[in-house]
């Protein structure tokens, strides 16, 4: 791996060690941007709807919906993202891609635009279990984080009789 950093450093410089930054820094805006409500919106239109209470099962279907929506949102930039870190920009080669947004026209253009999904499956199939297990995890970690400064709070001024209900509590029915 070292070799490749070295060869990388010789060919193009220390501009080719950092070639993707930026289309990757789009791409994680995207997803974030996208992903985050999604899944707000899918819990609260299955709650609200009356079709789910607040269980593990509302959290899985709104965690692998907003995995499915980032994947469809960040397919397209990963793919030029990707292309774009793969070509090599010796001394008179001319290169194919110079940004994002010329890459997905070039490629729209070109290759038509599914072409702007390839390796789809692959991505949401990595999205959606990734999404599920960081929504879970962060519930969890809230729901104690919640319960921990209500009962220190509770302790503090001597609520404990009202704070009673706490130790009741359970995040999913």
């Amino acid at each position: 791996m070292i070799a490749n950093f070295i060869d990388i450093y010789q060919q193009e410089g220390t501009r080719g060690l950092w070639r993707g930054v930026i289309p990757t820094a789009q791409r994680a805006a995207i997803v974030v941007g996208v992903e985050l409500p999604v899944y707000d919106i899918t819990k609260k239109h299955l709650i609200l709807s009356g079709l789910m209470d607040d269980t593990i099962l509302t959290h899985f279907i709104s965690s692998f919906t907003c995995g499915l929506a980032g994947a469809l949102a960040s397919n397209p930039v990963d793919v030029v993202r990707t292309r774009m870190m793969n070509q090599r920009v010796l001394a008179g080669n001319t290169v194919l891609y110079k940004g994002t947004l010329d890459g997905l026209l070039h490629t729209w253009k070109n290759e038509g635009f599914f072409a702007l999904y390839k390796g789809f499956w692959p991505n949401w199939l990595r999205l959606g279990p990734w999404n599920i297990i960081v929504s879970f995890f962060l519930h969890f970690v809230f729901s104690l984080q919640a319960i921990f400064v209500f009962n220190i709070i509770s302790l503090s001024f001597g609520w404990c009789r009202e704070a009673s209900f706490l130790r009741e509590y359970k995040p999913y029915r």
